[in-house]
């Protein structure tokens, strides 16, 4: 298990699900080509592309290389750092039959080839150590930031304190504090917020 600094792009759910076997670091699915429509999950990239750099590992295909296309197109500002796997034929196991191009995606590769592409792209990696508290959705709850009344003012409030895209929603939000903040550091700068709020 290695942990990555930059959030990863992938295209699926057993994308994400495959790589949380080897890398430590914020993984973010695109469905696919809904990412084409989802503006929300596109902010929450530009975010993190500006802030800790994005890296793309879609699959080797054409769809793979549209959608690595569009994110470059939509993510202008920031650090996008572009990793590619070798295009390998063959089925992945939950599925009945090959792609269309008979090539492997993402969650059909072994580990030993994701991290060679990594290590390919110049991705630098750390051994992965004590895993840090994460930020839930109770601490959410707990700030006043999701579930109570007047949460959705608090979390708007927030995102423009921390120059941050108002639309992120709660799941989004946690997502991009754990990768970017780290609990302790969010948690102080809630509270800094809170009193610059209360001041107000």
């Amino acid at each position: 298990m290695i942990k990555l600094d930059r959030a990863v792009i992938v295209e699926g759910k057993y994308d994400k699900i495959h790589l949380e076997n080897y890398i430590e670091a914020l993984i973010i699915a695109t469905d696919g080509f809904r990412i084409f429509k989802d503006k929300e999950k596109l902010e929450l990239i530009r975010a993190l592309a500006k802030t800790k750099g994005i890296l793309i590992l879609t699959d080797s295909d054409n769809a793979g290389k549209v959608i690595r296309s569009h994110l470059k197109q939509c993510v202008n500002e920031g650090e996008i750092l572009n990793v590619y796997l070798p295009a390998i034929l063959g089925k992945e196991r939950r599925k009945k039959k090959s792609s269309a191009e008979g090539i492997l995606g993402v969650e059909g590769v072994n580990g030993e080839i994701i991290l060679d592409a990594l290590k390919n792209a110049g991705v630098t990696a750390c051994k992965s150590e004590k895993r840090q508290r994460k930020i839930e959705t109770r601490d959410m709850y707990f700030w006043a930031l999701s579930g109570v009344q007047g949460a959705n003012e608090n979390r708007v409030s927030l995102l423009r304190y921390l120059n941050l895209p108002t639309n992120l929603t709660t799941p989004a939000l946690i997502d991009y504090a754990n990768c970017v903040y780290g609990y302790e550091y969010f948690e102080n700068k809630v509270k800094e917020w809170q009193e610059l709020r209360d001041k107000s």
